[in-house]
């Protein structure tokens, strides 16, 4: 059986992953976004093992200290998790997972999954044209924005140190851009 591919998005905040992302699903139906494990409560409608694997704070501390997960993280009073079980048995059924995660999430796949992960960083034309994105947006105060710009900055610095770099300057030739790169990675066996 062919073992399935890792498939990572990183990028800075208000480089529009969101949207590529979308794009993402609609032309690779097959891709499975992974399960993450979090310490927060359901919300309605969300199921354990479906939407996220639902964890106390005791269990979630004991996997961090056993080295259950390849990232994880505290978000706002709650932690979440990618358990290293989860992806080896989701790609050991051939199943390709792709990951929206973070600078710090994608050096743990590269760290642990090493050729296995195929990073692609999203980048700006520019971090002025991020600053107008993140404005117009109109969702965050100007520190928040501030702190974005200033992260982006650092995370733009990493962007030679993963497998593909997309520039988001024109949304149809990133799409196309980022269709290709996926279709490369996922028939290479």
């Amino acid at each position: 059986m062919r073992e399935g591919k890792i498939i990572v998005i990183v990028a800075p905040s208000g480089t529009g992953k969101s949207t590529l992302m979308s794009f993402i699903h609609k032309k690779f139906p097959s891709l499975k976004e992974s399960i993450s494990t979090t310490t927060r409560s359901p919300r309605d409608g969300e199921k354990h093992g479906t939407h996220y694997f639902f964890e106390s704070v005791d269990i979630f501390k004991k996997q961090i200290e056993a080295d259950d997960f390849l990232e994880w993280a505290e978000v706002h009073s709650n932690f979440y998790g990618t358990s290293k079980q989860f992806v080896e048995g989701e790609i050991s059924q051939g199943h390709d997972l792709i990951f929206d995660i973070d600078v710090q999430g994608a050096d743990s796949f590269k760290k642990y999954f090493d050729k296995k992960a195929n990073v692609i960083f999203i980048e700006p034309p520019s971090v002025d044209i991020l600053r107008e994105r993140l404005l117009k947006r109109a969702t965050d105060s100007s520190d928040v924005i501030n702190e974005r710009i200033k992260n982006a900055e650092q995370e733009l610095l990493r962007k030679n140190d993963y497998d593909y770099c997309v520039m988001n300057d024109q949304l149809e030739d990133a799409q196309q851009n980022l269709q290709n790169i996926i279709s490369e990675v996922l028939s290479n066996d």
